[in-house]
């Protein structure tokens, strides 16, 4: 680990010189277009796609979701820029702050200052009927808060600093079990195993957090801390023939939603399935099940492969930056990313439980959006100070 770390190091000095040389001012200059453009991609995509699945649940309105996941998106586009404008290595000064603010925010979304929806305290209440749901921004402080501390020690991670690195990440899944939201701590848990595996820890330590993660899993399950209806879409993949008018009821009709699409799909708001709404939570939840009836494999595809490019920039970018910082914040990044694509769409196609991840970029939900977004400036930003 340490000789590929001195070649990157090495690597980095001479693009420092090459930028130098050609004059990167600009972010925009020096932007990774493939990463950028495959995200707004997917972007548009969820757009049409929340139209589509989402028409006729508000009669009076049917641009309702669209309307606001477009407010979303314009606050999305302010953090882009303003993370962009700001050197990435200065985010780790103020990585404790942001992870304690995140903290506070989680406790407090616990209290009566929190709302109460789809049986989880998990969201602040905004005016206009807009909601704030602060595990999702967890996910980006805690990469940027887990490899700062990290990289300050990554030539000593001893079982000691390892303890001391899982004890600030379960601080903030605590809190966020105590919702409950057990998809959400599942995001969280693959995050810090993958940014710890990029840092070198030995496999051993890897795998006894497995072991551990795995057990706590199992230790929620049996509890009581989950409600009885969200036990049942976690446990549905392996005994979905047994409720069959209950838990698995959203499954069944995913399933049976792709499976209408067929090769090229029924065409643009014409799928039968999505059009008189059997797919509960379509524009969220269950986003894909919207582009596979209407855009058949093809089309999915497509989904698939920008989804695909966004994992490969990510991974380049990663083995790009001029320091291990920027090698740990996109690692981070890339292991949220690829849990939340293989959970949303394997629960989709009846290979994963139900778990209310939402799908990156695609699915309603303004928080995830500009969390999401967030993630992806993060790595830009990398990509940018690459030469610097």
């Amino acid at each position: 680990m340490t000789t590929s770390f001195e070649q990157l190091s090495s690597r980095s000095r001479r693009r420092r010189a090459v930028g130098k040389e050609t004059g990167f001012h600009s972010w925009t200059e020096n932007a990774d277009w493939w990463l950028l453009g495959s995200v707004l991609g997917l972007i548009a995509l969820g757009f049409v796609m929340i139209y589509s699945s989402s028409r006729s649940i508000v009669i009076d309105d049917p641009l309702y979701f669209v309307k606001r996941q477009s407010v979303a998106l314009i606050v999305s586009l302010g953090v882009f820029f303003l993370i962009m404008r700001i050197d990435y290595r200065r985010f780790s000064t103020y990585s404790l702050v942001a992870y304690l603010g995140t903290c506070i925010a989680l406790f407090l979304v616990l209290t009566p200052f929190g709302s109460d929806s789809r049986g989880a305290q998990a969201w602040f209440q905004l005016p206009f009927g807009f909601q704030l749901q602060p595990s999702e921004f967890a996910k980006v402080i805690l990469i940027i808060a887990l490899a700062g501390f990290v990289n300050q020690h990554r030539d000593e991670i001893d079982p000691w600093r390892l303890t001391l690195i899982v004890g600030v990440a379960l601080i903030p899944l605590a809190l966020v079990q105590l919702q409950p939201d057990l998809g959400t701590n599942m995001v969280l848990l693959s995050m810090v195993i993958g940014l710890l595996a990029v840092a070198g820890v030995k496999g051993r330590y890897l795998l006894i957090l497995m072991m551990l993660a795995i057990t706590g899993v199992f230790v929620v399950l049996n509890l009581g801390i989950l409600k009885q209806y969200q036990l049942d879409r976690l446990t549905v993949v392996l005994d979905g023939g047994d409720k069959k008018e209950g838990a698995s009821y959203n499954q069944d009709q995913s399933k049976k939603t792709i499976a209408t699409g067929g090769l090229t799909g029924q065409g643009l708001f014409k799928g039968p399935q999505t059009r008189l709404g059997f797919v509960p939570e379509q524009q969220t939840d269950f986003i894909f099940t919207a582009a596979g009836e209407e855009f058949g494999f093809a089309g999915t595809s497509l989904i698939l492969t920008l989804f695909a490019i966004v994992m490969w920039r990510t991974w380049r970018i990663a083995n790009l930056s001029a320091d291990f910082y920027g090698t740990l914040i996109c690692s981070g990044v890339l292991a949220v990313f690829v849990f939340m694509i293989f959970e949303n769409i394997g629960m989709t196609m009846g290979i994963m439980p139900i778990t209310g991840i939402p799908l990156p970029f695609m699915s309603y939900g303004g928080s995830s959006l500009i969390t999401c977004v967030a993630c992806i400036a993060l790595v830009a930003n990398v990509h940018a100070n690459r030469f610097s």
